[in-house]
C-alpha cells in the first residue's frame, strides 16, 4: 500500500459562456492560485463536467486558455451541458480532454473518470452504456486484485442515472469492489453523502453558484481513509489537510476509528516554507508536530479520549507567521453511525458542515 496521500483539486462545474462573465474571471483567478500556491503539492485537478455552458467551440477553447497555466495532470469529465450540441465532439476538442472512459494510477488509488452523457440524449439523459458498465467493471476487478483502492469519477449521483437497471448494478459495484469515493459535479453547490462504505462528495459549481463564495474542494485519500475541505478563493494560504483520522462523518472503515494512541497525520499547502505545525485534541495541549520527508507529511501521535468523538485541531505557521488551521471530530471505538439508505442518492447526506463549507442546501 502507498503510504503518500493521494491529494487532488475539485474545480466545480464551469460553465463557462464568455470571457468577460464572472465564472471566467473566477476561473482565472483559481488556476493562478492552484499554479501558484500548490504546484507540486497536488496529485491532479478534475473538472467535473458541465465545463462549457452551452457545448460551443468558443467556449471550450476558453477553458482550454486558462488550464494552458496548469502544470499538474488534469481530467476532464462530461457534463449534461457539455451535450448541448447533440454529442460530445467540441469538449473533445480540447487538448487536455482525454476519451473518456479513462484509468489512471495514483498512489495506487485507482482512478476511473467515467462519462454518463454522452450515451444519452442530452439534458438530464444520463447514461453509462452496457459497454462503459463492463469495463468499469473489469477496472474493478483489477483494482481488487492489485490490493488498490477504487475512486470514481462521474457526472452525477448513480441515483441520478435514468435506467433502473444500470443504477442497479453501479450500485451492485460500488459495494462488491468497496469503492472508496464517488466524485461528482452537477449540484452547483457543496454536498457529501455517506452510505457506511463509499464517500458520495460534489463540489459547489464555478459557474451558476447557488450558495456561497467561490472556490474548489481539496479532497484527500490515505488508507481508504477520505477527507475533505473547501478552499474559498479568497482564503489565505497555507492550507491544513487532515489526511489521517478521517472525520466522523466520513468514517466508512472500521479501522477509521480511534483509541489509545492514534496517528495524526497532515499535508500543509501553499507556496511559503511553514515553520511550525502544532495540534492539539479535546484533553490535550498543543504539541509539536515532525515532518516526514517520506509521505511529505507532518505526523505526531496522539492520545483518544474516552467520549463518542475526539475535537483535533492542527495549525500551520508560514515563514511570514502566518496561519492556517483545520479542525475534525474523529470518532471513537465508541461512535456508532446511524443506519445508511445506501442507493446511491444524496439520501445518505451527512447534512451541514459549514466549518468545512459544507451550509447542507
Amino acid at each position: 500500500m502507498n503510504v503518500t496521500p493521494l491529494i487532488f483539486a475539485h474545480l466545480g462545474d464551469l460553465l463557462i459562456t464568455t470571457a468577460k462573465d464572472q465564472n471566467y474571471l473566477d476561473l482565472l483567478s483559481i488556476i493562478a492560485q492552484i499554479e501558484t500556491e500548490l504546484a507540486g503539492q497536488l496529485d491532479f485537478v478534475l473538472l467535473p463536467g458541465d465545463n462549457a455552458d452551452n457545448g460551443l467551440p468558443e467556449q471550450y477553447r476558453l477553458v482550454s486558455t486558462a488550464l494552458k497555466m496548469l502544470s499538474v495532470p488534469v481530467y476532464i469529465l462530461s457534463g449534461d451541458h457539455d451535450m448541448e450540441q447533440g454529442n460530445l465532439d467540441n469538449m473533445y476538442q480540447m487538448p487536455m480532454a482525454r476519451q473518456l472512459p479513462l484509468s489512471v494510477l495514483h498512489k495506487g488509488n485507482r482512478c476511473l473518470f467515467v462519462d454518463v452523457c454522452g450515451s444519452g440524449n442530452g439534458g438530464p439523459d444520463f447514461r453509462f452504456g452496457s459497454q462503459q458498465l463492463e469495463w468499469l467493471e473489469r477496472e474493478m476487478i483489477l483494482g481488487v486484485a492489485h490490493g488498490e483502492s477504487i475512486l470514481l469519477f462521474m457526472h452525477v449521483f448513480p441515483a441520478d442515472l435514468k435506467d433502473m437497471e444500470e443504477q442497479r448494478r453501479l450500485n451492485e459495484m460500488l459495494e462488491k469492489y468497496d469503492v472508496v469515493l464517488v466524485d461528482m459535479g452537477h449540484t452547483h453547490y457543496n454536498e457529501i453523502a455517506n452510505n457506511g462504505q463509499t464517500i458520495f462528495s460534489a463540489t459547489r459549481s464555478t459557474g451558476q453558484i447557488e450558495e456561497g463564495p467561490v472556490g474548489y474542494s481539496i479532497i484527500s485519500i490515505h488508507k481508504s481513509g477520505v477527507n475533505w475541505r473547501f478552499k474559498p478563493l479568497a482564503d489565505p494560504f497555507p492550507f491544513v489537510m487532515i489526511t489521517w483520522p478521517v472525520d466522523h462523518r466520513l468514517l466508512t472503515r472500521d479501522n477509521q476509528t480511534i483509541e489509545g494512541d492514534y496517528e495524526v497525520s497532515a499535508s500543509v499547502l501553499g507556496l511559503r516554507k511553514i515553520i511550525n505545525v502544532v495540534c492539539k485534541t479535546k484533553t490535550s495541549d498543543w504539541q509539536e508536530m515532525d515532518y516526514k520527508e517520506e509521505d511529505k507529511s507532518w505526523k505526531t501521535i496522539a492520545k483518544a479520549n474516552d467520549q463518542l468523538l475526539d475535537h483535533l485541531t492542527i495549525k500551520a505557521t508560514d515563514i511570514t507567521g502566518r496561519p492556517g488551521i483545520c479542525s475534525i471530530q474523529p470518532g471513537t471505538n465508541a461512535y456508532i453511525p446511524a443506519e445508511k439508505v445506501r442507493d446511491g442518492s444524496d439520501a445518505d447526506t451527512i447534512g451541514a458542515w459549514p466549518e468545512n463549507g459544507v451550509m447542507g442546501t
